[in-house]
């Protein structure tokens, strides 16, 4: 009995020291991120199992919770896969979570501040840094060709040039079409100062809701760039390519004897009496364009601790560009650190050095190319020039290898950009973020024009240097305050509160002078020119601006979603009460797949509804367009009793008041998963209407100004649109992965009111005669090609005399008599095609297989005109090409739609639909095959990998239009009115690239 007891006692102590342990509370903290990326996860829930109590993860990705020593802990976040972790009498705990559909719960870069996409109410695209990367191009911007429904990037082959990018349609017609740019809080203009390899993720708010906290720089939607941090151990990465870029499309153009038939068919007359005797004469492509040379090498060394992160990296880019003498080159640094001062303070910077320098060329050197003789010789036998002025051609003054040689021109570019900022962190939902940063640029251009004489109409008895400086300095100063906290585990709510201030100067000045002498560069001075010719002219501007915003961002029980915001800008570029501009949003979300009624279906893993209204507004145009200006002039000049005086004149004329020019948007938009997440699926509506828009309409010169236009607020236009992105994600088993993803967009541009009434706006220079290609006018696009429709060609003098053209000849154009009275005028001009485009879309591929990786990207532009001025331009025996030759008119019955070589005579060369061509391309935009070293054989280099790769960009282009290159921007104050007119763009070209990818 006694043993039974004593047995009995021992275990009833047992259970009681079990039950003490089991139910033992502690405090158990740890911080949840994601297993790729890295990054922290906000409002992941935390639940002790087989229990009620739970918490959330903070906006540091944190949590703290009291659980039982031995017990185990739930993390549940939408889009990864649920995890559970036992206590094991651990205080703290720090989970990976693996993602189950990284589209759906990636964290998103949104305006001040990252949201999960899951929780966005607006229109948000992000492409992540990698992706980017595989993409080798100079300019950051150009990768996102295709890769974003919405998005047009229009390419400028010329190396360091910009690409001009376009957000769901034309935002704005006068000043700058491009985005607001925002670089880890510090805006730009352009950020072709930024290394593609530094940047880790990149966010395009596309609707009035994302974009209107960026208020009145926020037109033309809003590029967010957040570039790379340190994490983990320290790590030494080097990327680098090199390759060569080769012109894809170049012109056939007619040879010496089929230009010499053209010409004497043009004259009239045997001007060259044996065609054929001239062979293949001059081919002037080969001697302006090459294969080109590019090469570009990274280096970066990054890590982070719980205390710091750092990264630190430079970069190299040399690129020739395809037309002979064209180069380029860019060191770029990027430093970026923050340090934790304590648990509640951490403070940091982020830096970019840039300097670039640039080798020029003539601006119209491809058009001058375009058009010369090739009866005329490079070098006479002697090893002069081929002089045009002694070949029976006409007005072709330039041979365009002379012309290159003697162009001397460098540009060079500074920069500095970045910020200093830092967060505290207090009262547990309070977070202050103060930011300071800016940009210190600084662009020299030196253009020398030597004593020379080349032929007899391109020579210079003088020497001129003109030295061209522009110098730009911006800052930026934020204060932002947020408060975060979920309350009973079913409301989450966001407040963010902030204020701006803003500083944009930029002053340029160019300075000439005759006779500086040429013996090396060092000793181009203006001081060393003719002291009686030199000039200097100077200028500026500057912009400020003040801001108030505050945005809520509301979510219960992750379903019903709100966001609104509020932003008031005042700025001096206009007067009075006019500063102040207002812009509010509204956006809502409906997370339908996470209710109770969807819990037993299958079909949908994520079922969302959004829709957002928002204001925005326009600071890309021109300071103080209602200040009224004088002009002083020596034609000016009075005498007063024989005592000339200085004189003054109104030359311009100026609206009393300018407005704001804003945009109204809406969007409404529907996000769907499937098959266990694999296939993501987003469709947008969307309006966007720009009002009170500022344009250049012109006045009658009669009234004696000089600029023959008035800026004003003078219409209202809008565009809607469609879009769709799919992307199916697959792993079949631990050796082959693949995705696949696509998207398409369509657009609709339409003008809906004019302040002149029904009276249009012509624009659009691209035709000889003073003749303008563009219209404007309510009921039409923005821009349309505006002319004489062409019904065919005229056969004979019979035909002639039946027509409304009875001073036409034989090879002219046939136009349509629209208002049939019998006489073409201006009167039968009609709209002849849209430069806006219709269709954009992209297809966007990876596949893994073992240690292969294959990158196929593919983009492409649907129904979109383009009107191609270079067939147009004439002003004499211009050279012509293959395929006018092929096809011209040249006696009765050989042709009904090219006219005979006369093209540049009478009526033909008028804007008509002959030069509106079908400017819609596809093309393989990028092709990446990789190979990744083993992960033994990495061990044994002592490396952490090791890549190689073979890419190629543009290397099949597919387009029936007729010029070099379907890709044509708008040029001038105005892009939007001369959008799509080719007078000799930079060829396209192809670029093939060998590269390394090594990380120690």
């Amino acid at each position: 009995m006694r043993k039974l007891f004593t047995n009995l006692t021992g275990a009833v102590l047992v259970f009681i020291l079990f039950l003490n342990a089991a139910f033992a509370q502690q405090n158990v903290k740890g911080k949840i991120t994601d297993a790729t990326t890295g990054e922290t996860l906000i409002g992941v829930s935390v639940l002790v199992k087989g229990s009620t109590t739970g918490t959330q993860t903070d906006v540091n990705g944190t949590f703290s919770i009291i659980a039982p020593a031995n017990s185990t802990l739930t993390f549940t976040y939408v889009g990864y896969t649920t995890q559970e972790v036992a206590v094991n009498n651990q205080t703290t705990i720090n989970v990976k979570l693996a993602s189950a559909a990284t589209q759906l719960a990636q964290v998103v870069v949104v305006g001040y501040g990252t949201q999960r996409k899951i929780d966005v109410t607006g229109s948000v695209a992000q492409i992540k840094g990698e992706e980017l990367s595989k993409q080798p191009d100079p300019n950051p911007v150009s990768a996102l060709q295709g890769k974003v429904a919405g998005l047009q990037v229009t390419n400028s082959g010329q190396p360091g040039a910009s690409p001009q990018i376009i957000i769901r349609g034309t935002g704005t017609v006068y000043g700058s079409n491009t985005p607001l740019y925002v670089v880890d809080g510090v805006w730009y203009d352009d950020i072709n100062f930024l290394n593609s390899n530094d940047i880790e993720s990149m966010s395009i708010l596309k609707d009035a809701s994302s974009e209107s906290i960026y208020g009145v720089r926020a037109a033309n939607g809003v590029v967010l760039v957040t570039t790379r941090k340190g994490k983990g151990k320290p790590t030494v990465n080097y990327n680098a390519y090199v390759g060569f870029q080769t012109v894809t499309n170049k012109l056939k153009m007619a040879n010496a004897s089929q230009y010499a038939i053209l010409v004497n068919e043009l004259n009239g007359t045997t001007t060259f009496a044996n065609p054929a005797s001239l062979g293949v004469g001059t081919n002037w492509y080969d001697q302006i364009l090459r294969n080109a040379f590019t090469t570009s090498h990274n280096l970066s060394v990054s890590g982070g601790t719980d205390k710091s992160s750092y990264n630190f990296s430079i970069g190299y880019l040399q690129q020739d560009g395809t037309v002979n003498k064209n180069t380029y080159d860019r060191i770029t640094s990027h430093l970026q650190q923050d340090v934790n001062l304590s648990n509640n303070l951490k403070i940091g910077y982020s830096a970019v050095l840039q300097g670039s320098g640039s080798t020029d060329v003539p601006s119209d050197i491809v058009y001058h190319s375009f058009t010369a003789s090739p009866v005329v010789p490079v070098y006479n036998p002697d090893g002069t020039y081929g002089d045009p002025a002694k070949y029976p051609i006409g007005n072709i003054p330039n041979n365009p290898k002379a012309e290159l040689d003697y162009f001397d021109q460098k540009t060079r570019n500074y920069t500095l950009s970045g910020n200093v900022y830092g967060d505290l962190t207090f009262a547990k939902y309070f977070k202050f973020h103060t930011s300071f940063g800016g940009q210190v640029a600084q662009n020299n251009t030196d253009n020398y024009v030597p004593v020379y004489k080349a032929t007899t109409n391109q020579y210079s008895l003088r020497s001129l240097l003109t030295l061209t400086e522009l110098q730009t300095r911006n800052w930026i100063a934020e204060n932002t305050l947020t408060f975060d906290k979920t309350f009973a585990e079913e409301h989450k709510l966001t407040v963010l509160l902030g204020q701006t201030g803003q500083h944009y100067k930029t002053y340029n000045s160019t300075a000439s002078a005759y006779d500086v002498p040429n013996n090396t560069s060092g000793d181009r001075y203006l001081t060393l020119g003719s002291a009686t010719d030199r000039s200097v002219n100077d200028g500026g501007s500057l912009a400020t601006y003040s801001s108030y915003f505050g945005r809520v961002n509301y979510a219960f029980r992750d379903k019903y979603l709100l966001n609104a915001s509020l932003r008031a800008d005042g700025s001096s570029k206009f007067l009075g009460n006019q500063r102040w501009g207002y812009f509010p949003s509204i956006g809502a979300g409906w997370v339908i797949s996470n209710e109770e009624f969807m819990k037993n279906q299958h079909i949908f893993d994520n079922l969302k509804l959004r829709g957002s209204w928002g204001k925005v507004g326009n600071a890309s145009v021109p300071s103080n367009l209602s200040i009224l200006t004088v002009t002083r002039g020596a034609y000016l000049t009075s005498a007063n009793g024989g005592v000339p005086g200085t004189g003054a004149n109104i030359t311009t004329l100026v609206n009393p008041v300018t407005y704001w020019e804003r945009g109204v948007g809406t969007d409404i938009g529907l996000e769907a998963a499937f098959l266990n997440n694999g296939l993501t699926f987003e469709a947008d509506y969307y309006e966007k209407r720009t009002e009170q828009a500022i344009f250049a309409i012109p006045v009658l010169a009669s009234l004696g100004t000089t600029n023959g236009t008035i800026i004003g607020n003078q219409a209202t236009f809008r565009n809607r649109g469609l879009e769709f992105t799919a992307n199916w994600r697959q792993t079949v088993s631990d050796d082959f992965s693949y995705s696949i993803g696509g998207n398409f967009s369509f657009n609709n541009n339409k003008v809906l009111s004019v302040i002149t009434g029904n009276n249009p706006i012509y624009a659009g220079a691209g035709a000889t005669g003073g003749q303008l290609t563009t219209i404007t006018q309510a009921g039409l696009p923005i821009g349309v090609f505006y002319g004489y429709k062409v019904q065919g060609v005229f056969q004979n003098a019979a035909q002639i005399a039946s027509s409304a053209q009875k001073d036409a000849s034989p090879g002219d154009f046939k136009y349509q008599d629209t208002n049939g009275d019998g006489v073409i005028d201006a009167r039968d001009r009609v709209v002849l095609g849209n430069p806006n485009p219709k269709y954009l879309y992209g297809l966007n591929t990876n596949f893994k297989f073992k240690q292969f990786d294959l990158t196929v990207d593919v983009q492409g532009v649907g129904k979109v005109d383009l009107y191609n001025a270079n067939k147009g331009l004439r002003y004499g025996a211009e050279n012509f090409t293959q395929d006018f030759y092929n096809h011209r008119w040249h006696g009765d019955g050989t042709s009904n739609t090219y006219p005979s070589a006369n093209i540049g005579g009478g009526a033909n060369y008028y804007p008509n639909s002959w030069f509106v061509e079908d400017g819609s391309y596809i093309r393989l935009r990028n092709v990446q095959l990789g190979y990744n070293l083993p992960d033994n054989v990495v061990k044994k280099l002592r490396i952490q990998r090791f890549r190689i790769y073979a890419s190629a960009q543009n290397a099949i282009n597919l387009f029936g239009y007729k010029g070099f290159n379907p890709e044509i921007g708008g040029q001038g104050d105005q892009p939007a009115l001369s959008r799509g007119i080719d007078t000799g763009v930079y060829p396209l070209f192809a670029t093939y690239n060998l590269g390394v990818n090594v990380t120690f």
